[in-house]
Formats: structure tokens, sequence, C-alpha cells
């Protein structure tokens, strides 16, 4: 990786293209702009690469089960599941089987449902074995499949984004808030702060990859902002009991719950439909206000309480779990999600200005659906 200041560039200021946001979607994308010969700088506030969303999530690698009411979404998943393993393969955690278990009551899925649904769209599914149906709830739990699901690892992952970044030649500006942007002619001008104070920068293109902070840089730019929904969230990380080790389980479709390894701290993340959002908000114009001001000034109050009371009804086993911490969070999605559960990635080239384009995927494998509109764009 090139690490660079903002007064390090040349007397002109100007880049063939500026990435605001350096999480793995920035990172990526990045990379791609790279690779097409152009002059890229990437650009994060804090003190690393990936270490907000990119880190604080469940490190699922979606093999398309998660999404039974969104089939493009599904499928779309299945389709980038064998490339993101591939390319990624120094950051992906295998040793453990993966469950997905159909609630009897307030599934909006029936097991006959979502088996039908599964071998639609080719994934491997298989009816779980009598000693795993056996540590669920009959009463509760209608069926229980084995899946093919992996995890990943987020820290190893940011080492290996970091290692193409230097490859590839990708300057990188750390510590360095994107303020706002106007438009000069055939540039943009944008303003950073950090370091020695203010200093503006210029590029025939800015990617505003930025995640829940999307907005922030429209609105001090006093251009349209997008619809986006945030919540801040909570992931509970807990040490599973042995019988458990070794699995993972989704309950699902409807208000149910999920436990996933979490590699980095070699504890599990323990997730529920209705406990891990703690609030949620729209963003307003003329009301603005930063996410992660909200998740700053939260009052934080963990509700893995309620989530180990209602989860152990469907799985008993889980009461002995043990609680550690909780990794908090800002998730943001586009308001049409909440129909049907899909995660399309959100791509607006020429956004209020000509040469500005937001990105905004929901789950990571979506970065090769960022360089499909790329290629199409540019």
């Amino acid at each position: 990786m090139t690490e660079t200041n903002a007064e390090n560039r040349d007397e002109k200021g100007q880049y063939d293209a500026v990435v605001v946001g350096g999480g793995f979607f920035g990172c990526h994308l990045a990379l791609e702009l790279r690779r097409r010969s152009c002059r890229v700088l990437l650009v994060e506030q804090d003190t690393d690469l990936m270490l907000r969303a990119s880190y604080v999530n469940q490190a699922r690698v979606h093999n398309g089960y998660h999404y039974p009411r969104h089939f493009l979404t599904a499928l779309r998943s299945r389709v980038n599941f064998p490339r993101f393993v591939d390319d990624f393969e120094g950051c992906i955690v295998k040793d453990f089987d993966k469950y997905y278990a159909i609630g009897r009551r307030f599934s909006k899925t029936t097991a006959r449902q979502f088996r039908a649904f599964v071998e639609r769209f080719g994934a491997p599914i298989a009816r779980a074995s009598d000693d795993i149906r056996n540590l669920f709830n009959p009463v509760m739990i209608e069926d229980v499949f084995r899946v093919k699901e992996y995890a990943f690892d987020a820290l190893r992952l940011k080492q290996i984004m970091r290692g193409r970044l230097e490859q590839e030649g990708v300057e990188i500006l750390l510590r360095h808030r994107a303020e706002m942007l106007h438009r000069e002619g055939a540039q943009l001008a944008l303003t950073l702060s950090g370091g020695q104070g203010r200093t503006d920068i210029q590029a025939r293109r800015i990617f505003n990859c930025t995640y829940a902070n999307l907005n922030c840089l429209l609105n001090n730019s006093n251009l349209p902002l997008l619809p986006l929904k945030h919540e801040i969230t909570e992931l509970c990380l807990v040490q599973l009991p042995e019988q458990l080790r070794d699995i993972s389980v989704t309950v699902m479709c409807g208000p149910f719950f999920s436990f996933m390894p979490f590699p980095p701290l070699g504890l599990s993340t323990l997730s529920h439909v209705r406990y891990t959002p703690h609030c949620h908000w729209y963003d307003q114009p003329g009301d603005y206000i930063s996410p992660y001001q909200h998740l700053q000034n939260y009052r934080r109050r963990s509700s893995f309480p309620a989530m180990l009371r209602d989860t152990q009804r469907y799985l008993p086993a889980l009461a002995d779990c043990r609680y550690h911490d909780s990794l908090w969070e800002v998730k943001t999605t586009l308001p049409a999600s909440e129909l049907d559960d899909g995660r399309p990635i959100l791509f607006a080239p020429d956004h209020g200005v000509p040469g500005l384009t937001c990105v905004m995927g929901g789950k990571l494998d979506n970065v090769y659906d960022v360089a499909q509109e790329l290629q199409g764009a540019i």
C-alpha cells in the first residue's frame, strides 16, 4: 500500500479518481479503478482501513440461503459465492458445520418451501442428522437443514486488501475526512480536513463509498440526499457451550436468530431479528445528523438477556452460552429492502453533480456487482 498525505500529489492536485471510504467496498473499488490505469486516491477518515462495518458484522459468506423472500439476491449470492471464496481464500473459515432451521410458528416460509427454494437456485442442502435435529425444540422448529456456508476472518481480509492495494500502487490518505465537494469546470474539487488542516484536491471522478455516511458528504455539499434507513445494532460476542462449538445456526424466516463464528476473536456472534436493532431512523433533508453521531450519543444497554431468553426456547443448549461483550455499529439499508429483504447494491452515477458516484452494498459479495456497474459507467 502506498500511503500518502494531502500534499504528496502533483502540482495541480489532480487525480483520475478519488474513492472516499476505506471499507471493503472502497478498497475493492479503488483496486478496480487502478487496474483501469487510473491514478487513484483512497481517502479514509479513520486510523486504518476496514475498521467499521467491514469488521463489525456477522462475517457470513452468503450462498443464497438467507434470502427466501428475494430470489434475485439469493441467486446473485449463489453465483458470487465460489468466486469470493476463491478470490479471498486466505481469510475463509470452513471449520464448522452450517445449519438452517425453519421455525414452526411465525415463519414466513415452511420447511418444504425453503428446501424447494434452495434447490431452485442450486445450492447444496440436506436434512440434518438426528443428533443435530434433536438439539432443537420440536414444538418451535419444523425442520433443520445442513447447508454449505462459510465465514470470513475480517482481520485477514484486511491484510489481503492492504497487500493488493500496495501491489497495484493505490495511494492511501488516512486520518482525513472528506468534507464537501463542488464542480470546477471539467473537474470535481474535494475539500479534506485532517493533518495540517483543510486542503483541496481535484479529480475527474469521485466515488462516495462511505456506507452509513453516504449522505454526510452530500448534505455538506448541498446535494440531494439518498433515501437511507439506519439502525443502531448490537452483535453479542459469546462463547458457545461445547455441544454447539463446531456448528453455526440460523433460524428463519421471521423474528428469529443466528449465531456465526467471529474468527478475529475466537468467539461467536449472536444476533436476533428483534433485539439486534436497537433503534432506527431515516435520513431527512434539512434535519440531517451523521449516523455515527447517533451511535456515539446512544446509551448502550445490551439486549443479550432478552436474546438469550428467546433463543433458548428454540435451541435449549444456548442457555449455557457465555456473554463476553457486544459489537455496536450502524447498519444502513435502502428502505425498499424492508419489503422483501433484498440486498441490491446502490450505484448512483452523477448523483447531484456530474462525476460523483455513490456506492453502497449490503453484503461483501456485492463487490462483483459493483465492478459490473463500474464497467458500464466508465
